[in-house]
This record gives C-alpha cells, structure tokens and sequence, in this order.
C-alpha cells in the first residue's frame, strides 16, 4: 500500500484535478483507490459524488470509529473517497490538545488494511497548515502539480523546505515522487523557460508526463466524472493515462 500526499500551497496548479485524475487512472489500471479529501472546499469530493453530509475526513480525527466507516462510494468503480468538508477548517483547535497534532493521520492510517488498498491519495489544502503537517507526515511519497509560472518556483521552493523540516522531524521515509507540469502550453517561451528552470533545480524528480492545457478538464467536474469517463479519447485523458503509469512504475 502506497500512500501519496498530492501538495503545493499555491492555489490554481491542478492539485485536485491530479489528485481526482491519478486516482481514477490508478484505478483503471487495477488498482484499489482510497482518496482522502483533506481540503476544506472538499472539491475532490464534489467532483467524485461524495458526501461528508454525515461522516467525513474530519471524523479521522475526531472519532473513534473505524476508517472504513468513514468512506464512501464514488462515481470512479475501484475508488472510495473519506469526504471532505468545511469543518475541516477546525481541525488546528480540535487537536490543541494532542501532543503530537502533526502524527494524527500517519497512526490512524496505520489501522488500514494493507490488502484492501493498493493506493492511499490525500488531497491536501493549499496551505503549509496542520492538515498538511499531517499529509506529509503519514505519506510514502508526495506528488507536487506546478504550473508554469515564475512564481510557482518560489512556492515549490518553500514546500520543499518545509518537507526536509518533515524528514528531520517526523517522517524520515518521505521521498519526493516528482514534480508534475500542469496546465502546460509549451507554445509559450515563458513556460519553456519555467520548465527548464525546474530541470536544473530539480532533475529527473521532474517528471516526464506533462499535463496539457485541455478545456475538458474544466469541464468534468460538472458532470462528477473523472476524466476518463467525461472524454476518454482526449488528450488529457491520454496525459493522465501517462501519470498514471509513470507513477506506477517509480512506486513498484
């Protein structure tokens, strides 16, 4: 079982679109999908059709119940979703009290069935607050969607020094999976140049799999459907396809 946190702090890089999208690949690929929606706006679960009407993410935290009481159904066969909600936002008063808040989430998800899941996707806010603490601190591997943008490279260079905090920390095992291009139109020369801005910072930890500018992703949350349901012949479906199986193999 793989856990991977889906992370940047800045707002408007695809983070839920990749973390909807990967999730729905993984899972055509075979592979049984849990996505925990630790995000306030809960996007991700409004976009896979579930409700945290009752139980959802924040319940990991507050109650004593087991995880798979917790999860519901989603409209991608192979995915189950822990649902997010606006109560999210209460989390860093709800957990004052403990002394290890940032640990929370890694020693609930240690009660997960291992033979169940093949793949635990945490959707994480764009913030570096508690809720993020605790994604990087229960996650295998953390995905960074960046988008083309000079002044994306400044948020991922924050992210990754709160990350090697982590790592010294609280979770020495935390790779970095890769840096995932989003939104790319690589018809600009500017995005030309951000991409070879985070080849010379970050290497072969840039992935190869780019996620091009494609309106049909804008589109599928509408219809609650993965990209793959909505237009399984587009070019962001064939994008996603790629991540997927890119991540397959740097995971195996």
């Amino acid at each position: 079982m793989q856990i991977i946190a889906i992370s940047n702090q800045k707002g408007g890089c695809a983070k839920t679109t990749t973390a909807v999208n990967l999730a729905a690949g993984l899972a055509y690929a075979g592979r049984r999908v849990l996505l925990i929606d630790l995000d306030p706006q809960a996007n991700a679960s409004d976009w896979l059709g579930a409700s945290a009407a009752k139980v959802g993410s924040l319940e990991i935290f507050t109650a004593e119940q087991s995880l798979d009481a917790l999860m519901s159904a989603s409209s991608v066969n192979g995915v189950s979703v822990i649902a997010g909600s606006s109560a999210l936002s209460t989390l860093e008063r709800i957990l004052l009290s403990d002394p290890q808040p940032e640990t929370f989430l890694k020693r609930r998800l240690a009660t997960l069935s291992t033979a169940q899941w093949d793949d635990v996707i945490l959707d994480t806010p764009p913030t570096l607050g508690l809720l993020t603490l605790n994604a990087l601190t229960a996650a295998d591997q953390l995905l960074v969607p960046v988008t083309l943008q000079v002044l994306s490279l400044s948020g991922v260079a924050q992210l990754m020094q709160t990350v090697d905090r982590v790592r010294e920390t609280l979770n020495p095992n935390l790779e970095l999976l890769g840096l995932l291009a989003s939104r790319v139109d690589l018809r600009t020369l500017h995005a030309q140049d951000v991409i070879q801005a985070l080849v010379e910072s970050f290497g072969n930890k840039l992935l190869k799999t780019r996620i091009r500018e494609n309106i049909r992703l804008a589109e599928a949350p509408s219809f609650r459907e993965s990209i793959f349901q909505y237009r399984p012949k587009s070019g962001a479906a064939e994008d996603y396809h790629a991540l997927a199986q890119e991540v397959l193999s740097l995971t195996r």
